[in-house]
Formats: C-alpha cells, sequence, structure tokens
C-alpha cells in the first residue's frame, strides 16, 4: 500500500529537475493536441515544439551539474541491470532513491527521442524530411511515454512509493530509506549556468526563428503531420525554417 509521504520524507530531487519534467509533459502534450490541421490550437505545434528544444538543452547541462539525484553520473549504470531485473522477477524490487537501473536508462530513450522528434519536425518543415518519418517518430515517443508511464505506476505498487508524487515533491519517505540522507542541492553557479543556458537556447532559436514563441504568428499547419509552413509573406522576407 502506497502511504502519503507527510513528515516522513527526504529531499531527492531538485526544484529546477521537477519544473523541467512537468514543463516537458506540458510541451509534448500541446504538441500532439496540436498536431492535426483541424485543431483550435494548431498555431501551437512548433510552438511547443520550439519550447522542449529550450527544455531539452537544459536537461542536457543540468545532467552534468544539477542536484546529486539529476546528474547522469547518478543513474546511468548499465551494470547494475541485470541484477535489478533479477530481483524484480524474483519479486523482491529494490527500492531506488534516484533512478533505478531501468529509469536512467528511460530518460535517456526519453530525451533522445524527443530530440529526434524535434529535429525531424523542424527539418519537414523545412521540406528536407518526409513527414511521414516525422509522424512515425511522434507516435514512436508516445509509445515509450505510455511505457514510462505504466513502468511507474508498476514500481509504485511493488515498491510501495509514489513516483509520481516523489517528481512532484521532490521528496521520498524516510522510512522506505533508513538512513537516507537528503540529496545535495545544486550549487548556486549550476542554478545560474542553467539559467543562462535557457536564456542562450531561447535566443539562439528565435535567430533561426522569429515566430518560434509566438502562435499567432505561425504559419499554416498541413493536416495529418502537425508540420507547419510559413506563410508567403514570410517566405518571401527570407524567414523560411
Amino acid at each position: 500500500m502506497i502511504k502519503p509521504i507527510g513528515r516522513d520524507g527526504f529531499r531527492v530531487w531538485d526544484a529546477p529537475l521537477r519544473l523541467f519534467h512537468w514543463l516537458l509533459v506540458a510541451a509534448v502534450a500541446v504538441a500532439f493536441l496540436s498536431s492535426e490541421g483541424d485543431s483550435p490550437i494548431a498555431n501551437w505545434h512548433m510552438v511547443a515544439g520550439w519550447t522542449a528544444a529550450v527544455l531539452i538543452a537544459f536537461r542536457l547541462v543540468w545532467g552534468l551539474v544539477g542536484g546529486e539525484h539529476a546528474r547522469f553520473g547518478s543513474f546511468l549504470r548499465p551494470s547494475r541491470i541485470p541484477g535489478h531485473l533479477r530481483r524484480l522477477l524474483a519479486g523482491e524490487p529494490e527500492r531506488s532513491i534516484g533512478h533505478n537501473p531501468l529509469g536512467g536508462i528511460a530518460v535517456v530513450a526519453l530525451l533522445a527521442m524527443v530530440g529526434a522528434v524535434l529535429w525531424t519536425g523542424i527539418r519537414t518543415n523545412g521540406g528536407i524530411v518526409d513527414e511521414d518519418i516525422h509522424e512515425v517518430l511522434a507516435y514512436g515517443l508516445l509509445g515509450l511515454i505510455g511505457l514510462h508511464v505504466a513502468a511507474v505506476a508498476v514500481m509504485s505498487l511493488v515498491t510501495g512509493e509514489n513516483l509520481a508524487s516523489a517528481m512532484v515533491t521532490g521528496r521520498k519517505r524516510r522510512s522506505l530509506h533508513p538512513g537516507a540522507p537528503d540529496a545535495h542541492a545544486p550549487e548556486p553557479a549550476a542554478m545560474l549556468f542553467g539559467g543562462a543556458i535557457v536564456v542562450a537556447a531561447f535566443f539562439g532559436i528565435l535567430q533561426f526563428d522569429r515566430d518560434a514563441f509566438n502562435p499567432h504568428l505561425r504559419g499554416e499547419v498541413t493536416k495529418g503531420s502537425g508540420a507547419e509552413h510559413m506563410s508567403a509573406e514570410h517566405r518571401e522576407a527570407g524567414y523560411e525554417e
């Protein structure tokens, strides 16, 4: 049975990581909901994609300088996967303070898939990549997200930890991890660096597409793929993506 954390909690996930996680969830959701040409929010499709690009840039940097359990080095340990699987299949699942070995691989796979969808979306918009490739990768991402959500639900049930809640509050129950200390928080310099990366990514994208974050100035959206084509006025002005 999953119990509430209450006062029994200790710090695991830092605030910037949690903010990244839920903003990426929102960006991907908006991208899918706006992918059809007749969607009432169709002009938000590319905005959501560019927002996800900024978030991915931040996460790659935060994986190097962020809080203790946000760093790639804390959870990317493939050598631990066989033992993790053996215990799981034996009905003795381990509780991990941060990401478990399979969860760490899932993080990288999701980041890579989001990146691939973003890249093909940009190239499709420019007529360089076939729309079908972008669409197939987008549905592949949706399937991977479904698998991730299912895995989180299963692990929450078998370990008695509410993993989704932990990504909201940043805390886990100390009684399930005896002796576990609060995670090391990110350094102030890391916070400044992470913020600088977000700003740099934002303005870098605007150099490539001046209307990247303005849904009201997006061109018409192609039905079916969600790929946008800029208006004739923009193409004539030299802003073709």
